[in-house]
């Protein structure tokens, strides 16, 4: 098991094909994601996975159930021909001042927005973020969320597949250190191709996905 990362929110893993790729979880895990709820307005819709304690996992993907959007869907889903891990959020303890101190650092995480969903019982959850893909395309650098009055998404009773370890690779990882470092976290890396591994511990044992 390594080190995870400081401030470590959720990790987001999209799919063109969410229907499929909760399937293939499930089969993969013997656990069941969790239905989260719709992006109104934004064509989207996620099942949920606590990676333990306040942790946890979003499969984010198309919503059939929403007509498509007037633009595309949030992080990269239209382009996407198989699940992968796209990025991850980290929720510091003062959204505001971590964003402050980033910029003063030298990285600009991107302006703090506010977003919601609807859970499948009605609850409204509205939580504030930055724009991670736009502040740095890779995903490899998280972006940073403020969960505000809404309770958790852990806080539902998910099934749970712990954590085991995160790690990414990125073709100039010396290049993305300084970044995490300015946000107060960190992320094992490695050089090659841009991509993010995680692997978590099921009843049918560790099961990696990247």
């Amino acid at each position: 098991m390594n080190t995870l990362p400081a401030h470590l929110d959720h990790l987001v893993l999209a799919t063109p094909d969410l229907a499929a790729t909760v399937a293939d979880f499930t089969r993969r895990t013997g656990v069941a994601p969790a239905p989260g709820g719709a992006h109104v307005g934004l064509g989207t819709r996620n099942h949920l996975v606590s990676l333990g304690g306040t942790r946890y996992l979003e499969i984010i993907g198309p919503d059939p159930d929403q007509p498509a959007p007037a633009g595309p869907r949030a992080l990269g889903v239209d382009g996407l021909t198989a699940a992968r891990t796209v990025t991850w959020a980290i929720s510091p303890p003062d959204l505001d001042a971590a964003v402050a101190a980033a910029r003063a650092r030298g990285y600009d995480p991107g302006a703090v927005r506010a977003m919601s969903r609807r859970r499948p019982d009605g609850t409204l959850l509205e939580w504030r973020l930055t724009d991670g893909a736009t502040a740095h395309p890779s995903g490899l650098v998280p972006f940073l969320i403020d969960w505000g009055a809404s309770a958790h998404p852990t806080a539902s009773g998910l099934p749970v597949t712990p954590l085991l370890a995160l790690s990414a690779t990125a073709p100039d990882p010396d290049g993305i250190r300084p970044l995490l470092a300015a946000l107060g976290t960190d992320l094992p890396l490695t050089a090659g191709p841009v991509g993010i591994s995680f692997t978590v511990d099921t009843p049918r044992g560790p099961v990696t996905f990247g």
